[in-house]
């Protein structure tokens, strides 16, 4: 570039380079590289010019080393001056780099950006970038790395920044934008029904159930929002593949506001332990004669299954159809009832568990064994829905309408016919619940009536609870606390209940799932003014897997 002999002098007096820790410096690319000044080159084109009466030649191929520096020379330089749109000129998508650039300042109120180069490595130019977000007079350091590529423009072979949402920063997908504001809803202190916070390192099932209280109440619950700089993903139609927001700063942690809950500490804090020391397993604890939520934990924080699971919940869904066979007169506790090894219905070969049979027995002595050919021996006898009406309108269940304070599946039990009716019958088929529904059942037994769960007081938002259009008659509801004390004493839940009293009854369940070597082991009874219900997935037997979670809330409440 100089004369020879005499004294160097740069090229250009005015050059920008980048700031680099408050001072002007030559940023260097990688020791043993060789050093380069990220300059204004909005007036170079890229490779040599041409008389007027020639036509330039296009280049072709991969950037060279040299394109590579200058395309990142000139796209680094502009974007640090803070213009958006000159910087976008030098990439390959003009019009949506412009957009995502002005949005650091607009949206993400990013100020004093300073960008620093690293070693290239073939058409890739990783930078470090340092700025600081600001908000009302909120400020703090924004600091992260990223990286660029260069390609060559075919129509005239000049070589700019391939433009993609992760230049601005790694995390950015199409559609996403860099946000700094308010975080959304306030955050909320979670309380027990004594008053006291439910500290979530306490009570690590509860994440899932704040998260919900934050949305459902964090407007209303009396605290301010925080603020923060967070990545607000693009929306998606699909839920399995929408992804959260992620929070980048936070400025400010906001204040929170108060909830109250009906949680027990004593329970929750029973719930946490059981959970704890098992593989996928959920535990719900309601009081039947309010409908007050006591108690819900999961072994895994990540999936609030207790509430939002969708599985089928196997032979304690027996609870209702009893209840449904007592009514229309096609069982009665005392009354010799079949039950065969096998029954075929809708041209399905449905047998008993371990291929047992029950001669000359009654229904009570069936419903105690857990014996499934005897309730899908009456499905000849039933229509399609009255299974699925027996659930709604005793029970309360699979009409999509329970208003708990946080997200809730309220059961399901879908009209079917043939052979996927009749394994409706012992929750299987279409059939799906999951603990907080069982123990909802147990509780309408114990109480004669169904009390929608809570775990929010309706007197807070003045929600309206759902209702179920009709209870048992008194015979009815006897007969069925009858089988199920029954089976508490004498049948298949006689381990897990031992010693628990006379005021108690429970039923087991285990539910097979395609692909898993064990079933799903259920568990649900009541004692007294509690009513529980747990699953364990793969568990096994209900009594063995689930039963022993339930019998401590039970004990542990009193």
């Amino acid at each position: 570039m100089g004369t020879r002999g005499k004294r160097h002098e740069p090229a250009r007096r005015n050059m920008n380079a980048l700031v680099i820790g408050g001072a002007a410096v030559v940023a260097v690319v990688g020791a043993g590289v060789g050093a380069y000044a990220l300059m204004d080159t909005s007036d170079a084109k890229a490779g040599s010019s041409a008389s007027s009466d020639e036509k330039p030649e296009i280049k072709t191929g991969p950037p060279s080393a040299k394109e590579v520096r200058t395309a990142a020379d000139r796209f680094l330089t502009a974007w640090q001056s803070g213009d958006a749109a000159k910087a976008a000129a030098y990439t390959d998508d003009p019009s949506t780099a412009e957009k995502a650039l002005t949005g650091l300042t607009k949206d993400a109120r990013l100020t004093d950006v300073k960008l620093t180069p690293g070693r290239s490595t073939g058409a890739e130019v990783p930078f470090h970038v340092a700025s600081t977000v600001s908000y009302e007079k909120k400020t703090k350091p924004f600091a992260y790395d990223s990286a660029l590529t260069a390609v060559r423009r075919k129509s005239d072979g000049e070589v700019l920044v391939k433009w993609q949402p992760s230049v601005l920063h790694p995390e950015l997908k199409d559609g996403d934008k860099l946000v700094t504001g308010e975080a959304g809803d306030p955050p909320v202190k979670a309380v027990d029904r004594d008053g006291d916070e439910l500290d979530v390192k306490k009570y690590p099932s509860l994440a899932t159930v704040v998260d919900g209280l934050r949305e459902k109440y964090g407007k209303t619950a009396g605290g301010t929002a925080g603020v923060e700089l967070r990545i607000v993903r693009k929306e998606s139609s699909s839920k399995k593949e929408a992804q959260p927001d992620k929070t980048l700063v936070t400025l400010s942690e906001g204040t929170p506001g108060t909830v109250k809950t009906t949680l027990s500490p004593t329970l929750q804090a029973a719930a946490e332990s059981q959970v704890a020391s098992r593989k996928r397993a959920s535990v719900v604890v309601v009081r039947p004669s309010t409908g007050e939520i006591l108690a819900v934990a999961n072994s895994s924080a990540g999936f609030n299954t207790a509430f939002q699971g969708s599985l089928a919940p196997g032979s304690t869904m027996k609870v209702i159809t009893s209840s449904l066979l007592l009514e229309k007169g096609l069982a009665a506790v005392d009354k010799q009832h079949p039950c065969p090894k096998y029954f075929t219905y809708g041209h399905w070969k449905f047998q008993n568990d371990d291929k047992f049979q029950i001669k000359n027995g009654t229904f009570k002595a069936s419903f105690a064994a857990s014996c499934n050919t005897a309730f899908i021996s009456q499905a000849p006898e039933l229509d399609d829905d009255s299974l699925t009406k027996q659930a709604q309108q005793v029970f309360g269940l699979g009409l999509n309408n329970w208003a708990v304070g946080v997200p809730s599946f309220d059961g399901a039990v879908p009209v079917q016919s043939q052979a996927q009716m009749a394994a409706s019958l012992i929750g299987q088929g279409g059939v799906r619940m999951n603990p907080l529904n069982m123990a909802s059942v147990a509780a309408t037994v114990k109480s004669g009536t169904f009390h929608q769960p809570y775990l929010v007081s309706p007197d807070v938002d003045h929600r309206t609870l759902a209702k179920a259009s009709r209870s048992l008659s008194s015979g009815t509801l006897a007969d069925l606390r009858e089988l199920m004390h029954y089976t508490a004493v004498a049948g298949t839940a006689v381990k897990p209940m031992s010693g628990l009293g006379s005021d108690m009854g429970a039923k087991t369940g285990s539910a097979e799932v395609d692909g898993q070597k064990q079933p799903n082991g259920w568990f649900t009874a009541y004692r007294g003014d509690l009513a529980s219900a747990a699953v364990v997935q793969e568990g096994g037997h209900g009594g063995d897997s689930a039963g022993p979670i339930v019998r401590q809330m039970l004990l542990a409440g009193g």
